[in-house]
């Protein structure tokens, strides 16, 4: 690449927005699709009584885990095979994908059977009633296999995306999620199978999935079990070093989630109560930049592959600057609409009171915190796996806890609110430092041209 090229802005490549619009779009209302059917499977599970409720409970941390696994395998799957296209290594990427498949498949049953052996000693660990063991002794076997056939499902999403194709996943999210939706009161109530229903109209809809995806997976040359010339433990140990931090990176979340509910808890149930609606609103009016998160890396691995490094500057300050307006925007909406929200989401006057401070001062700085949620995408595209999850880090542990709890200790209960919006600023601005010093490493590995 000649050095003259790292002076082109964004205007010198007018489909970047285009390119950006058509691949996020799909993942957006796959997204959503997602999150309905969550919402749905829960309040379905609610009327079945506390003690399927407790074991849904107990259940979270275990497929927190799972989906940490699956997720890491998932950023590396599009991060390698992104850069192996734009190198126009096509038999590479084929090989490269039945090897993630295969991987993922093993990985995650062995997790399983894992946390069935240990089910005992995990549930003591927990703290469980021991009224919840029988529940979870039924349940469980059946919730494993439905986190096996989903963790294949987000393979092969993975593989489509790392091929460009983000339609194909954006269908099937939507079409798994609705009849989830469809099948659960089938399952849980009409066949009378309770709990253990919930995870088999999960296994029935994600089956559908498979039965779908992987014939059109196939049938497009994205994976291949033949890995003659390929060197399989060195490929092997490529996927591991950008999968062990991009699964540190998805259990910080969790993480730093009990720390901040701990915190809160300390003003009252009430304001848990409010913690947690304005939380819900916050993961809904972040939806664009989750979809981003999604439709982005393959993108990015791409353009790094064919060594089009300024190219992937000019993307990456279009989103940067299209997720701060838009932020800004659905903030104002918020902003606008706290009176009506506040009423519709909970009939509590205690709880409306706490949730309007919570959406006057958090909503405007999840512009800043989406940015920073992007960068931690774009690194691992960048293939600098270790950098994206110090950003993670950074942004929970050192940006926005500290915050919280210096602005609860100042100004009590709307300090804790501003310095929640301190936090995601302050994170903002760290991930876009890091990404730029991250951004010298690749120019200079890559180009070995003077940084801008």
């Amino acid at each position: 690449m000649s050095s003259h090229s790292s002076t082109k802005s964004q205007s010198d490549y007018p489909d970047l927005g285009r390119q950006l619009f058509s691949m996020t779009w799909p993942m957006l209302f796959g997204v959503l699709s997602l999150m309905s059917f969550q919402l749905v499977d829960s309040a379905f599970i609610g009327q079945l009584g506390v003690l399927p409720l407790a074991a849904q409970g107990f259940t979270l941390p275990m497929q927190m885990v799972i989906i940490g696994l699956q997720v890491g395998l998932g950023i590396a799957t599009t991060s390698l095979i992104s850069r192996v296209l734009g190198a126009d290594e096509t038999l590479r990427a084929k090989q490269l994908g039945g090897l993630v498949v295969l991987t993922g498949a093993v990985s995650v049953l062995l997790i399983c059977v894992l946390i069935w052996f240990l089910r005992g000693p995990i549930l003591m660990l927990l703290s469980a009633p021991s009224d919840v063991y029988s529940v979870i002794d039924a349940y469980w076997p059946v919730w494993l296999a439905s986190s096996w056939t989903g963790a294949m499902l987000y393979f092969a999403y993975s593989l489509c995306r790392a091929n460009g194709n983000t339609m194909l996943p954006g269908i099937m999210m939507m079409v798994t999620s609705v009849l989830n939706m469809v099948l659960d009161p089938i399952f849980i109530f009409t066949l009378d199978m309770g709990l253990v229903g919930a995870a088999w109209a999960t296994i029935a809809a994600f089956g559908v999935g498979l039965l779908v995806v992987y014939p059109l997976v196939l049938k497009r040359h994205w994976m291949s079990l033949n890995w003659q010339g390929l060197d399989v433990l060195a490929s092997i140990k490529e996927l591991a070093n950008i999968m062990a931090p991009a699964m540190l990176s998805q259990l910080l979340p969790p993480l730093s989630s009990m720390l901040a509910t701990k915190l809160v808890a300390g003003f009252g149930a009430v304001t848990v109560a409010a913690w947690a609606l304005g939380s819900r609103l916050e993961f809904f009016s972040i939806v664009v930049v989750l979809a981003l998160t999604m439709s982005m890396p393959p993108m990015v691995g791409r353009m790094l592959g064919a060594g089009e490094i300024c190219k992937i500057k000019a993307l990456i300050k279009l989103a940067v600057k299209f997720v701060l307006i838009w932020q800004f925007v659905i903030a104002a909406a918020l902003f606008i609409g706290t009176p009506v929200l506040s009423n519709l989401l909970t009939s509590e006057a205690s709880v409306s009171e706490i949730l309007s401070i919570h959406l006057f001062w958090v909503p405007v700085s999840l512009g800043p915190l989406g940015v920073c949620m992007l960068m931690v995408s774009i690194c691992n595209a960048l293939a600098l796996p270790m950098r994206a999850l110090l950003i993670s880090g950074l942004r929970l542990f050192v940006c926005f806890l500290p915050a919280i709890w210096l602005g609860a200790q100042v100004g009590g209960l709307e300090g804790l609110f501003v310095g929640a919006l301190i936090g995601n600023v302050a994170a903002g601005i760290t991930a876009w430092v890091l990404y730029q010093q991250g951004m010298k490493r690749v120019i200079a590995k890559y180009c070995r041209e003077p940084a801008m």
